[in-house]
């Protein structure tokens, strides 16, 4: 099939090179003729693991092509996939203008039916108004007989770091359509993704579609911050929440997934999923109290792993050197969006700290966040090597936890910091290893040099009654 792509983003790109993969004839097209240009020299402009050697392959053999002009994409094509952004509003709403106008662009150029497949994240109903927004330049260009174009609903489920895998073999495809002649086109496309299993192909309403995409997102970042609330009352009350992490995962009911506690989540998905499917409740007058404190619970996160630095210290981080270890909002991508360490070291800085950092991949992209959240480029120093970032510091902190930072050489650390301190916001380090080594060490819910110093002034205290 020919299938064309616009958008060539995180998800328009990914989509478009796994499509061409299985053997489909892939055009992708973007305004951006930078990207292009970078995209025709095999140079991908994100990260994520395997997409250049995938990139590199499929336009050797023909399969991919890049365009800035969408007229080269329509002619002759299956289906035209919308992947373009849907940044949040300040509402929370999402902004769908670049859909809005790609749609419009279809309108204006399409001769020949089509499917067109809207891709991107959106809110309820938009597929709705692809449709109106294309019948209507369709009417004005064909006041006879027009073009039959249909739009279905597509949701992506890639997780940034394994999109390649999830995209190659999927644990569902989801799709909303609104007659048989569409749910064909999508059983043809996918084939080659779901032969050992065609049920893994969902057909529903184009309305049930959009929302299964915020729903699955909304969930997911709800287990993680009942799991983030939970980890700061077992600070207080001295439990372990990796045991309470273990005991209720192994309940079927519950799973194992998406119960590690840590400094909050982040990325391009869950915060602006969740915002914006709070902003579609608000326009329909329905109140979702839970995922009201999803959101609110994840910004207390990231201040809560910024000021346990912060009460360390004594409340006072003037002329202190911090350590970061980890930008991306995850390992496997450089994706800094809402990432927890913009918050903390956001707070650092504020607090008088001097921070210095290190990441494997994210460094120029958290720098242009940084710049772009207001801060100034000199509050924070970036360095090549991880080690490096450790000479005469106060504390290391770990806060994106990257294969390389698992096993570092704590004899190494020790004698570079200038105070043996590690604030672990995501639970890769032992207690005990790294108390007898001679640090003093705190992480999220977990027993840490704090709780045990707590422990023994509670035992003294008891004993002298």
């Amino acid at each position: 099939m020919k299938l064309t792509v616009v958008g060539s983003g995180y998800v328009g790109l990914v989509t478009g090179v796994c499509f061409a993969e299985v053997g489909h004839d892939v055009v992708c097209v973007d305004t951006d003729a930078n990207k292009i240009a970078m995209l025709r020299d095999n140079i991908p402009p994100i990260y994520e693991p395997g997409l250049d050697e995938l990139l590199k392959r499929n336009t050797a053999h023909e399969r991919l092509h890049f365009t800035t002009k969408l007229a080269e994409g329509l002619a002759g094509t299956s289906a035209v996939f919308i992947a373009v952004g849907t940044p949040e509003g300040e509402d929370g709403s999402s902004d769908l203008r670049y859909v809005k106008a790609v749609a419009t662009e279809i309108g204006k150029l399409v001769t020949e039916p089509v499917l067109v497949v809207v891709k991107s994240t959106v809110p309820v109903g938009t597929c709705d108004m692809v449709e109106e927004t294309i019948q209507a330049e369709l009417a004005k260009r064909f006041p006879g007989g027009k073009p039959q174009v249909r739009v279905a609903s597509n949701p992506e489920f890639l997780k940034e770091g394994t999109a390649i895998d999830d995209f190659m073999k999927p644990d569902r495809i989801v799709t909303g359509v609104t007659d048989p002649g569409s749910a064909a086109v999508f059983q043809e496309m996918y084939a080659p993704f779901i032969q050992d299993d065609p049920s893994r192909l969902q057909v529903m309403e184009r309305r049930s579609s959009e929302m299964t995409k915020y729903a699955a997102n909304a969930m997911l970042a709800t287990r993680i911050s009942f799991m983030n609330e939970l980890s700061r009352l077992c600070e207080v009350v001295g439990a372990n929440v990796d045991d309470i992490r273990r005991g209720i995962g192994s309940d079927p009911r519950i799973g194992k997934k998406f119960l590690y506690s840590g400094p909050g989540y982040g990325g391009s998905c869950f915060p602006k999923d969740v915002e914006a499917l709070l902003s579609t409740a608000r326009q329909n007058e329905c109140d979702l109290t839970v995922l009201k404190a999803v959101s609110h619970a994840n910004k207390l996160q990231k201040m809560h792993a910024a000021r346990k630095i912060h009460s360390y210290f004594g409340g006072n981080l003037e002329g202190r050197k911090i350590a970061i270890w980890g930008l991306a909002f995850k390992p496997g991508t450089d994706d800094v969006r809402e990432a927890p360490a913009l918050t903390i070291m956001g707070a650092l800085v504020n607090w008088g700290a001097q921070v210095v950092a290190h990441d494997p991949v994210a460094q120029k992209t958290f720098a242009r966040a940084w710049e772009q959240a207001g801060l100034k480029p000199s509050q924070v120093k970036f360095v090549e090597d991880s080690y490096d970032a450790l000479e005469g510091a106060d504390a290391l902190v770990l806060v994106t936890e990257w294969p390389e930072y698992k096993r570092p050489s704590w004899a190494r650390i020790r004698g570079l910091l200038r105070k043996p301190v590690v604030f672990d916001l995501r639970n890769q380090y032992g207690f005990k290893a790294l108390v007898d080594a001679g640090f003093h060490y705190e992480c999220i819910g977990r027993p840490d040099s704090r709780t045990a110093a707590l422990a023994v002034k509670k035992t003294v205290t008891n004993a002298g009654c």
